[in-house]
């Protein structure tokens, strides 16, 4: 086709006039814009919108749709034929035509038989203006036969021949997809050795004896039906034979040494090879004279099969299968013929048409063979169509010359071969219509001065109006260099200047008539900073105000924003903004940084900035430094077309050396007031060579820098003006995304306006359909960054490129970049889902891919949809929450975790591109076998007695399938933890307690308990419980005897216990005759003292102590008073005589009372600790007397007197170290024992408990003088 090229009208010298008058003869077609209005007016031909596929299977089941939709204006009338002949469908009451549609409905399902209604159908759309015809739509119910009845014989096999399992399944529409499975309805496992072959049969290298079983089914499944007929089942018996010889391979399928096969282009080639032999053969495939194509290349079936996809010519060729063991080889040659059925290369494409214009319809197609090109007018062969003076058949183009109204048709372009046809309508649509302008009158347009103004002027007429614009009511016609007139009717004022104000007028006129519209353009002065934002160094604590005065267009309402550090100003009440100034009040080093006020009208905005130095107040004077001053007097020399000398003079340096100078310079041309870094030299330096852009008008300034900072910039040179050329280079970041599913949209990022290197900046953009053989398509355009293709196919690669042009001439060539037109929701669902259920919580599902060319767009992967329906065990459905797995890229599986046990599923899988999901698959039932169960809910354990205990328990929370029974386990724990011989029990499902009996008295026991389904023992839960002690009435524990010890702000609490291990203190206490709760302390372990801190001075308090646990208890109430708050006193006593006398005093008490409890020692008697000791000593280490069971005297005579034969030490009363973790006893101290908050001993004194056996022996420790004049204190 050739290239349609669209270009900004300018005076044409008389040496082109000839190839310009060839080209506008080419291009004479007419461009409809896109305006709805202006669309819904025009006559048009019908066009087919929608249709049914070629090849319609349809369910034998359902209503039959057959779909025609079409467009046109009028509104097309639809027809149909059915065998190519008319198809009445008023006098068949089983078929309706949709209102307003072409749509055929075929009642099916109130007493219709599909079979009646096979056959070739096409819809033909009809108006005034033409005929638009469909495909022929071959119409044929799906078949699911049944199995031909057969009696199989068993087959009997010697161990190590092959073997072929033939499935041969009914003949179906379309043919079914084959598997093998059990009675099990498992997949058979295939491997290298076992496999399946294209056509269905079941093929064994070699057998085996495991390979012997009686349920070998072949099941053929038609999707379309969603049915699966079933094979009878075949017996395999293999018989073994010692030892297996073994063999070379030979080839099962195919046979011979050489075969053919024929493809079609596009589609997928599949090679197979299955071998026999022993040990098995491994399959390699080769290309003969050439290499197998890269990246459309998959080896499948244990590379037993070779596919290849989207196959072409290129790929026919010899391809060889070599089958390999260690004994030697086997191969086959299979010679690949690939055809083509037509395929577009360029496709006719609708034609409108002004009266008297010419044009041509081009219809180009290939295939193998080559198709044949045939026409038709009106879907009737052109050659018995109306004459028609204006067209002329040439081939496979149509050429039309001087056409007129009634030349409007619809063309149908047939190219057809052996192994099919396309068939595509494209209308011809001559139209007579009177200029309209399509931009809204009196339309309003305000631009800057010196920037452009583009005002709008869409017009539309047949003939192609010509289009004029004139200034002011009675203006003369704009010419001129100082505009621009673009084929779309816009006129471009490149620099709009305040005399540009006023009303324009755009005339559109051809031979039917002319129009006008009025548009009004309004140009405003460009707002400027006139007194900008000054650096400024202040003290802390100080105050600082910025300036920002403005001067802007009278008619436009600025709005003033500052920033600091290009973020909104703090939320504090310090920062003031004033109308044209900020200040800062009390200034902090938070405030350092740098101001920007910026000034927004809705036409343009202007920042400046400057930057706070925050420093401390200088102590006494100091030399300042400071930012210096800006350069001076710039001058500017040796003006070249792309270069200049600058040179300035510098400023004060302020006690801080320049250590560069920063160059900027300004576009007078295309961003007044915009200032942008040029380059920047070494502070030695006040002249440097700058290079320059074409068609810039220049200014320079200079600003120096120092370790302070930057000075104010210098006042600008004066201004250079450089000449025009070509753009240098063209847009980049060149990008083609569709962004529906029939069009291109080409963007790219503008040059700026100083790369523009001269006036009239447009860009000419360029496309074509990649791997077709086309011509480019191109069009000028304005200064804009997009441009959309409309009426492409979906999801094609297409070339494109953009070049820069300005008035001078074009940029250099550009490269090319690959695009796709606009994507589409992907049309089928990936089909063969399969699910293989892994265990009782995965699953591995598998799917086999889309064809690429069903996807319509970049292929982001699969989605897996999967959801529980109802758990097997429980039967009861719930909310269904849908989960989503997706699988990046061209994934065929997929594994689904998190399953829960014992439960049924649904899933299904879709095909994700760009533009979203496809077409859900069918939904898969799976189920998840039974699980282990979770632990039971609870385990109690009551009603403790001498030999027995009760137990109640809860079922699982999750029984992942059918609970079978519960397992106890149980064992008894001696008193140094050990445990005992462990009995189990097993406990019918329906049971929830029971009473343990035959149990030993005073005994703990621990306890384990797990339910059990088919599939094993779940997690497991534990309980330790006591039966009670052998007295007729059992002993509850008790507490007694219970001392206070008080100090200013704090008390000594300890206690006597009696009872069963494992109990656990807490002290509770409260002021006396208060009504407050108690306050209650957790006593650490199982000590029986406890220290109360924070306690107020001079204050009664009641206390009482009680244990936690199987038997909660309390002692009785004790009540005690801390002591007096000492006085303090100013003076230091250590240095008044009465205290050290007191103190001396003091010392000599304590020595006597040592001696004296020395002596008393020496002789055996006793002492207020000893008594102590007598009252709370351990069972353990006491004698007992044999009459009344009563402890008897400690003293010296008695040390080592054994235990006598009638004592027993109780278990209840054993002290074990691992029960209280930070006892006394691992401080080497008494059980006992109080501490004070110094650390000293303030408590009674009493011996070290033995410790169990398994600690060591120890012997009980003696109290030392120490110890018991610590009593005393």
């Amino acid at each position: 086709m050739q290239p349609k090229i669209m270009m900004r009208k300018k005076s044409i010298s008389a040496s082109k006039a000839s190839l310009v008058l060839f080209l506008c003869q080419m291009i004479s077609a007419l461009d409809v814009p896109l305006d709805s209005k202006l669309l819904e007016e025009l006559s048009q031909p019908p066009t087919i919108t929608q249709q049914s596929p070629k090849d319609y299977i349809v369910d034998p089941r359902e209503n039959i749709v057959i779909q025609c939709e079409a467009k046109g204006k009028p509104p097309p009338s639809f027809s149909w034929t059915r065998n190519g002949t008319h198809f009445d469908i008023d006098k068949d009451a089983q078929v309706t035509m949709k209102p307003n549609s072409g749509t055929l409905v075929i009642n099916i399902m109130n007493g219709g038989k599909a079979e009646a209604y096979e056959g070739v159908y096409q819809c033909t759309a009809r108006n005034e203006r033409g005929a638009a015809i469909s495909n022929n739509i071959v119409i044929r119910p799906s078949r699911s036969p049944l199995w031909t009845k057969e009696r199989l014989e068993p087959n009997h096999v010697r161990e190590g021949d092959s073997l072929v399992l033939h499935c041969r399944p009914p003949v179906g529409l379309p043919p079914p997809i084959i598997f093998w499975m059990d009675n099990a309805f498992q997949r058979l496992p295939q491997s290298e050795r076992v496999s399946q072959g294209l056509n269905g049969d079941l093929y064994f290298s070699n057998v085996q004896p495991e390979d012997t079983r009686e349920d070998y089914i072949c099941y053929a499944r038609f999707n379309h039906t969603q049915t699966i007929q079933q094979k009878q089942p075949i017996s395999v018996k293999v018989y073994s034979t010692k030892p297996v010889t073994e063999r070379q391979p030979v080839l099962l399928t195919p046979t011979g040494s050489t075969s053919t096969k024929v493809e079609l282009r596009g589609n997928v080639l599949l090679l197979e090879c299955i071998a026999a032999g022993v040990p098995t053969p491994v399959i390699r495939w080769i290309k003969e004279g050439g290499e197998l194509p890269a990246n459309r290349t998959f080896f499948e079936n244990f590379e037993k099969t070779l596919k290849i996809i989207d196959v072409s010519e290129a790929d026919s060729g010899n391809y060889k299968c070599i089958a390999r063991n260690i004994l030697g080889s086997a191969h086959h040659v299979i010679s690949v013929t690939v055809k083509a059925a037509p395929y577009w290369i360029t496709a006719p494409r609708n034609l409108v048409l002004s009266p008297g214009e010419d044009g041509t319809l081009i219809c180009r197609a290939n295939g193998n063979p080559k198709p044949n090109i045939s026409w038709l007018a009106n879907g009737v062969p052109i050659a018995i169509a109306p004459e028609d003076p204006s067209r002329k058949v040439d081939g496979d183009t149509i050429i039309f010359s001087h056409v007129q109204e009634r030349s409007s048709a619809v063309y149908q372009c047939n190219a057809s071969n052996e192994y099919g046809y396309l068939l595509a309508n494209a209308f011809v649509n001559v139209l007579a219509e009177p200029p309209r302008i399509l931009t809204t009158a009196n339309k309003l347009y305000q631009v800057i001065a010196d920037s452009p103004a583009l005002l709008d002027c869409a017009y539309f007429g047949s003939p192609k109006p010509e289009i004029e614009w004139f200034k002011g009511v009675k203006g003369s016609i704009l010419r001129g260099n100082e505009y621009i007139f673009h084929d779309n009717g816009t006129l471009e004022i490149p620099v709009a200047q305040k005399d540009s104000t006023g009303t324009y007028t755009c005339v559109a006129r051809n031979e039917l008539g002319k129009i006008q519209n009025e548009v009004h353009l309004e140009v405003k002065d460009a707002t400027m900073i006139i007194k900008q934002p000054e650096y400024k160094v202040i003290q802390r604590y100080g105050q600082v105000s910025f300036e920002c005065i403005i001067k802007h267009d009278s008619t436009l309402l600025p709005t003033i924003i500052w920033l600091k550090d290009n973020d909104a100003l703090p939320d504090d009440e310090r920062f003031l903004v004033g109308k044209d100034n900020l200040t800062i009040m009390n200034v902090t080093d938070k405030d350092d940084g740098t101001y920007t006020c910026i000034v927004n009208t809705t036409l343009d905005s202007v920042s400046a900035s400057a930057v706070l130095t925050v420093v401390a107040a200088p102590p006494t004077p100091a030399i300042i430094y400071a930012r210096p001053n800006p350069p001076f007097d710039l001058e500017l020399t040796g003006q070249l077309e792309r270069s200049v000398e600058l040179s300035w003079i510098p400023g004060d340096e302020n006690n801080s050396p320049i250590t560069n100078f920063v160059i900027e310079y300004e576009d007078g041309l295309h961003e007044p007031g915009v200032w942008h870094y040029q380059t920047e030299v070494p502070g030695t330096q006040t002249t440097v060579q700058l290079k320059l852009s074409p068609y810039v008008n220049y200014s320079f300034r200079v600003i120096a820098v120092n370790e302070i900072g930057r000075s104010q910039p210098s006042e600008p040179s004066e201004q250079y003006l450089t000449k025009s050329a070509n753009p240098d280079e063209n847009p980049s970041n060149v990008q083609g995304i569709g962004s529906e599913p029939d069009n291109l949209v080409i963007t790219w990022e503008s040059l700026k306006g100083f790369q523009s290197n001269g006036p009239g900046l447009q860009y000419k953009v360029s496309w074509r359909q990649k791997d077709v053989d086309d011509e480019w398509t191109s069009v000028i355009v304005a200064n804009v960054s997009k441009y959309i293709v409309s009426g492409t196919p979906t999801f094609v690669p297409y070339e494109i490129k953009v070049q820069a042009l300005n008035d001078l001439g074009y940029a250099p060539e550009p490269s090319e970049v690959i695009g796709h037109s606009g994507e589409d929701l992907p049309m089928v669902a990936p089909g063969n889902v399969q699910v293989h259920v892994i265990n009782s919580t995965l699953a591995k599902v598998h799917w086999d891919p889309v064809p690429l060319k069903t996807v319509r767009g970049h292929l982001q992967g699969y989605k897996v949809y999967y959801w529980k329906v109802q758990s097997l065990s429980r039967r009861s459905r719930r909310h269904v929450e849908k989960k989503i797995l997706t699988f990046r890229g061209n994934k065929t599986f997929g594994m689904l975790p998190g399953l829960e046990p014992y439960s049924s599923y649904k899933l299904n899988v879709r095909v994700v591109n760009g533009k979203g999901e496809g077409p859900a698959s069918p939904d898969k039932i799976f189920k998840t076998p039974e699980g282990v169960p979770s632990s039971p809910s609870f385990l109690k354990i009551t009603n403790p007695t001498l030999d027995s205990l009760t137990l109640e328990w809860g079922s699982p929370t999750h029984p992942n399938g059918v609970l079978i029974s519960y397992i106890l386990k149980f064992q008894p724990i001696n008193n140094t933890h050990e445990l005992g011989p462990l009995v189990e029990i097993r406990i019918p499902a329906n049971e929830s307690s029971m009473i343990l009996k035959n149990l030993n008295y005073s005994t703990r026991y621990k306890f384990y308990f797990n339910a059990q389904t088919s599939v094993g023992s779940g997690s497991q839960i534990t309980e330790e419980a006591v039966t009670i002690m052998d007295e007729v009435q059992p002993l509850y524990p008790r507490i007694r005897n219970v001392t206070t010890a008080a100090a200013e702000t704090y008390a000594n609490i300890s206690w006597e216990y009696e009872g069963p291990d494992h109990a656990s203190f807490y002290v509770e206490y409260g002021v006396a005759g208060s009504k407050e709760d108690w306050k209650k302390e957790i006593v650490n372990g199982s000590r029986s003292f406890f220290v109360l801190k924070g306690l107020t001075p001079g204050t009664a308090y009641k206390v009482r102590v009680g244990a936690e646990g199987l038997f909660g208890f309390r002692s009785s109430e004790d009540v005690f008073e801390t002591g007096p708050a000492m006085a303090s006193r100013q003076v230091d006593i250590a240095t008044q005589g009465w205290f050290i006398g007191l103190m001396c005093a003091v010392a000599l008490l304590i020595l006597i009372l040592l001696i004296v409890c020395f002596i008393r020692r020496n002789k055996g008697g006793k002492y207020p600790v000893k008594e102590k000791e007598d009252a709370h000593a351990d069972p353990e280490i006491q004698p007992m007397k044999e009459d009344d069971g009563t402890f008897g005297e400690y003293s010296d005579t008695e040390d080592h007197k054994p235990l006598k034969k009638g004592s027993r030490t109780p278990s209840d009363r054993t002290v074990k170290k691992e029960d209280s973790d930070d006892s006394l006893v691992d401080y080497g101290e008494g059980v006992n024992g109080q501490f004070n908050e110094d650390g000293s001993f303030i408590g009674q004194y009493s011996g070290k408990k033995e410790k169990e056996p398994a600690e060591g022996n120890e012997s009980s420790e003696a109290p030392s003088p120490v110890n018991a004049m610590n009593s005393f204190v």
